[in-house]
């Protein structure tokens, strides 16, 4: 029961990664707020966790994390559910832009952006808010990925954009350190969600099982622990840190990613947006069209 009476806020918490956290959260003895585009799939890990016991520990609201009206009522909600906000976890992700830079639109850029980078902003923005007000500080958790640490770890826009998360988690920590606000980010590696397995997800966890030194492909539970970590007193004189969850795919170093083909390279075939687990369709188009 590490986080017993807090509250917590987890936008993209009705898959992958965020569900994990949002179950993780619950049995550790936080009250949750799911936050997240898909309606369908949010009410079924409303359902979820309602039959594992949580039903009056757990919400959920719609929200897109681009909106800056969505981010204020997800944080409002966890206030008039639960009297207060202690954790919040930026979460929510999509693909977004791929293909080349030649290729990219300035409407597929504004869209990955706005949900990876502007929404992490937003977040941060009005959980401080709140919990400055309170003046009990708190643990802000951002999303960012592997990608950021380099020039050829994904797609160019979801990588700008997770570059940006882990800018951002540096300065925000640096500025609400004061009221012991911590800011922290996780930079995921191959993790097997529906936002990464495009549909095949025993093909995915086969493929993910070789791309870096340990044994086995990452899951959601591998980056719920970290989130745990994060949100607990463990981590009480940690902030600003960007922690790598990748079964030693960066330690292992360029050699290794070589052997693991990236399947949305920037030389890719297609261009255009995918939208992961929102529920709403990908745009995409064969360059050779």
């Amino acid at each position: 029961m590490q986080l017993k009476d807090k509250v917590a806020v987890i936008t993209g918490g009705a898959s992958g990664m965020g569900k994990a956290t949002v179950l993780r959260f619950l049995a550790e003895g936080a009250r949750v707020v799911i936050a997240d585009f898909n309606a369908k799939t949010g009410a079924e890990v409303l359902e979820d966790a309602t039959a594992a016991g949580f039903g009056e520990s757990v919400r959920f609201i719609k929200t897109d994390v681009a909106s800056e009206t969505d981010v204020q009522a997800m944080m409002e909600c966890a206030v008039e559910s639960f009297g207060r906000l202690n954790l919040v976890f930026n979460n929510a992700g999509v693909g977004g832009a791929i293909g080349p830079v030649t290729e990219t639109t300035v409407e597929a850029w504004d869209y990955t952006m706005d949900v990876l980078a502007k929404g992490v902003f937003l977040g941060i923005k009005h959980a401080a808010r709140i919990m400055r007000a309170q003046g009990e500080g708190g643990s802000i958790i951002n999303t960012a990925s592997i990608a950021a640490l380099s020039g050829d770890g994904g797609p160019m826009v979801y990588s700008a954009a997770k570059a940006a998360v882990v800018s951002l988690t540096k300065s925000a920590a640096v500025e609400l350190a004061a009221d012991r606000i911590r800011v922290n980010a996780i930079c995921p590696g191959f993790i097997a969600t529906p936002l990464a397995d495009g549909g095949h997800p025993e093909a995915t966890r086969e493929r993910f099982a070789t791309a870096q030194p340990w044994p086995e492909h990452g899951h959601g539970d591998h980056i719920a622990g970290a989130a745990v970590f994060f949100a607990s007193d463990d981590s009480t004189f940690v902030t600003g840190e960007a922690l790598v969850v990748d079964g030693g795919l960066t330690a292992a170093g360029p050699e290794l990613s070589k052997k693991f083909p990236r399947a949305s390279a920037r030389n890719s075939k297609f261009s255009g947006v995918t939208k992961g687990s929102t529920g709403q369709p990908s745009e995409l188009r064969r360059l050779d069209d």
